[in-house]
């Protein structure tokens, strides 16, 4: 019951995320092809299990998504606006499909579980 409860939940965050974009001057299909660029972060991988956890949890943070998006605001910087809302829009689509902040150990090692079990 609770894993349908979070699913749920970051549902309405990503719908809240969609939400947040329509305000913005930039075209529907920029939301699209960018919400899958937080997943670059994949490539501190390369430097190691350590550097990857680092670099991946980084960009999949809400709390660095918010701040991105508050920063933006105050500063009156679409463009800041528009990373903190496809940061935080991309994070969660990734819980909804139980994707979590990740563990040093490994890429499979993450908050919500083991990925793959």
């Amino acid at each position: 019951m609770m894993n349908i409860i979070v699913k749920l939940e970051e549902t309405a965050l990503f719908i809240l995320g969609i939400y947040l974009f329509r305000f913005l001057s930039f075209e529907w299909w920029w939301f699209f092809v960018l919400i899958l660029a937080p997943d670059l972060s994949m490539l501190g991988y390369i430097l190691g299990n350590k550097s990857g956890a680092f670099f991946y949890n980084v960009f999949h943070h809400k709390g660095f998504a918010v701040l991105c998006y508050i920063l933006g605001s105050y500063f009156i910087s679409e463009d800041l606006q528009l990373a903190g809302i496809i940061l935080f829009s991309h994070s969660a689509m990734d819980r909804i499909f139980g994707y979590g902040l990740k563990y040093e150990k490994g890429f499979r090692y993450t908050h919500l579980g083991e990925i793959g079990k």
